[in-house]
């Protein structure tokens, strides 16, 4: 392929990317930072073909198709993650309006769950990021009825039965609490349905209030409450990155 008269120049494949200009790229070229599809690519006249080759680099992947669009959504309650529903209740449509490609919701969020929610026009990123087999971790804060002890705590992460079979959360650890409420961080990678909300029942907590504070490598940060924004070059990289590796 790098023999190839064909295709694009690599260094300005990198620069048309926004990884760096054609001067820098070359420069990471020469010192053996990028690959290609998995390959080392060294050699400044390399050429390759933007819409079918994958390129990395220092280990992060590039987003070459610039017509692909990620955005995080901080989902409020009362949404339901769809795009239409049927029903006629709040949808996502109207975080949307500011992009013109058609974009759909990887995954979801329970109506009453605020919180991190990607949006994209990337179908197989967002088959495999929301595909429960992959196991995408995600971390939520509940505050939960009652005051949840450390025996509790070890309960979650030790694991629980539910009516679909056991569950163990991948850490929790209790962040506040009062005599009425306490505020719980669970870090799961299950894609079960309302799996918070049942494993916190489960252990006499029943959740008041969950938001999805993390979504892989995604953190939801200062985002406002039902503003959206499209992933910066760092967080595209991480997100590309995870779905590759899930898919080797």
């Amino acid at each position: 392929m790098m023999a190839d008269a064909e295709g694009v120049r690599l260094q300005k494949v990198l620069a048309n990317a926004g990884v760096a200009s054609r001067r820098v790229a070359e420069e990471l070229i020469a010192q053996g930072r990028v690959r290609v599809n998995g390959t080392v690519v060294d050699e400044l006249g390399s050429r390759i073909h933007p819409e079918v080759d994958l390129v990395d680099v220092d280990g992060v992947a590039v987003q070459l198709d610039q017509s692909r669009r990620y955005v995080m959504l901080n989902k409020p309650t009362g949404v339901v993650s769809s795009m239409h529903d049927d029903r006629g209740r709040p949808d996502l449509r109207r975080f949307t309006k500011d992009w013109d490609e058609r974009l759909f919701n990887v995954g979801r969020l329970d109506a009453e769950t605020s919180g991190l929610l990607v949006l994209t026009n990337d179908g197989e990123l967002a088959h495999v990021l929301a595909h429960p087999s992959f196991g995408v971790t995600k971390v939520y804060i509940a505050k939960v009825r009652g005051s949840v002890t450390p025996q509790t705590i070890g309960r979650l992460t030790r694991g629980v039965d539910l009516e679909d079979g056991p569950i163990a959360a991948d850490k929790a650890r209790l962040l506040d609490k009062s005599r009425d409420t306490s505020l719980v961080e669970l870090t799961l990678h299950s894609g079960r349905n309302r799996i918070v909300r049942r494993m916190m029942a489960e252990v006499g907590h029943p959740v008041v209030e969950l938001v999805r504070r993390q979504f892989g490598p995604l953190h939801l940060g200062s985002l406002p409450v039902g503003r959206a924004r499209e992933l910066t070059t760092v967080e595209r990289g991480a997100l590309l990155t995870l779905s590759r590796k899930e898919t080797r």
